[in-house]
């Protein structure tokens, strides 16, 4: 992608070369550009003693509403950090690099945060693939710390790369049981995106299915851009399925639920789950084809904590109208407890920002507070506990919102 283009994409979402971020306690932040990659730093941050964040993200591409909204939480994060002082008095200087969608796109562009940049930590990757495809530039040839911050199929055990959102386990272990026990679903179809996510969170999720007295009828993998579903619909309406357990991801997400929707499945009485569906796919769905889905996240917009609310206040007021939302699908929850739970690291190194060192304090981080509330590494697993929600998505007025309808407190991601 040409500078021009990227520059007019931020552009289109109000960051311009060089809008002000805002001040605070460390003065106005801005934006410069450079090497085709962008940067946000406190007013004066150019110190040796800056912290470097490195963000690798999907700013533009099929998943572009996803890696902005985790863009936007970034900034959101780390502004809130630098206002109350940095770390140990240490502003944070934020990189970013689009990964496009693209993996091959990606390795080059986050080579540039690691060797041009020089940054002390990435986070990013929405995707599986794209984590396979920029892990080994971050971690291994990098030698710099990795957070992944997307829910994920789980089996993630590179040393000094830690992952911030759910797991199958903290996802279907709750889910599965209320589908098939509560709601009386048990004639499962799983239509599903032909990688890693998919195929490995199906291989946990039929384990809960069949443990749990339901049947899988049929487990298929299509290309990510499938536009023709008439086939697997047919199998959904001649197998009696009763609940499709979707893992089909955009672009081809669209025309499947179209297609599911316009066949009448929903009328029929049959039930939708999807674990990354949030407030956010409001992007890419109409949200009727949305009415009733059952998901299970560590956040929604309807958790009420009070913590919860002051996050989304504070967020809205800095992003007034974003059509990007702070919620978890998205992995803006993963993006926000992985930069506070290194903010966490880096305190009790006492400033030291070698990789050993830090990643050895962020294997046992924890934060008391956070979207959908607290979070903790567990040690040696290089994964979290988090709260867990089961919601189920209601249309009022054309927009949808998530009826908390259970919920389970710090769930063992039960990796590595």
């Amino acid at each position: 992608m040409t500078d021009k283009r990227f520059r007019d994409d931020l552009s289109r979402q109000g960051l311009g070369r060089r809008r002000l971020m805002g001040a605070g306690a460390l003065g106005a932040a801005g934006w410069i550009a450079g090497g085709g990659g962008w940067l946000l730093a406190p007013k004066g941050a150019y110190a040796a003693d800056a912290i470097k964040m490195g963000i690798a993200t999907d700013i533009t591409g099929a998943i572009a509403p996803s890696g902005n909204a985790d863009w936007q939480v970034a900034q959101f994060t780390v502004e809130q950090i630098n206002k109350g002082g940095g770390v140990l008095g240490r502003p944070i200087e934020l990189y970013l690099e689009d990964t496009a969608s693209d993996p091959k796109i990606a390795v080059g562009n986050v080579r540039k945060l690691i060797q041009e940049r020089k940054v002390d930590v990435v986070l990013g990757g929405i995707t599986s693939a794209m984590r396979q495809a920029i892990k080994d530039p971050i971690v291994n040839r990098g030698r710099t710390l990795y957070i992944y911050p997307q829910l994920y199929e789980g089996q993630e055990c590179t040393k000094h790369l830690y992952c911030t959102g759910p797991t199958p386990a903290q996802q279907c272990d709750k889910l599965i049981p209320y589908l098939i026990k509560t709601v009386g679903k048990k004639r499962f179809a799983m239509p599903s995106a032909n990688y890693v996510w998919p195929q490995l969170l199906n291989k946990y999720a039929r384990k809960v299915i069949e443990a749990n007295g339901g049947e899988v009828v049929f487990e298929e993998y299509y290309p990510l851009d499938q536009a023709e579903y008439s086939a697997t619909i047919g199998k959904i309406r001649d197998g009696k399925v009763d609940c499709v357990f979707n893992t089909v991801i955009p672009p081809g997400l669209q025309p499947f639920f179209k297609q599911l929707y316009e066949s009448g499945f929903q009328k029929r009485g049959g039930a939708l789950a999807c674990v990354y569906f949030d407030e956010n796919l409001l992007n890419y769905l109409p949200a009727e084809e949305m009415d009733g889905l059952y998901s299970c996240l560590d956040y929604f917009q309807s958790v009420a904590d009070p913590f919860s609310k002051q996050l989304q206040a504070d967020y809205a007021k800095r992003f007034p109208d974003t059509k990007y939302l702070f919620t978890a699908g998205s992995a803006a929850t993963g993006m926000y407890r992985g930069i506070k739970l290194y903010e966490v690291a880096v305190k009790a190194t006492n400033g030291d920002l070698k990789r050993e060192v830090v990643s050895a304090a962020y294997d046992k981080a924890k934060i008391d507070q956070g979207p959908g509330g607290g979070a903790e590494m567990v040690p040696a697993h290089m994964h979290c506990k988090m709260n867990m929600y089961i919601a189920q998505c209601k249309v009022d007025a054309g927009k949808p919102r998530y009826d908390i309808i259970g919920k389970s407190d710090m769930v063992d991601p039960k990796e590595c």
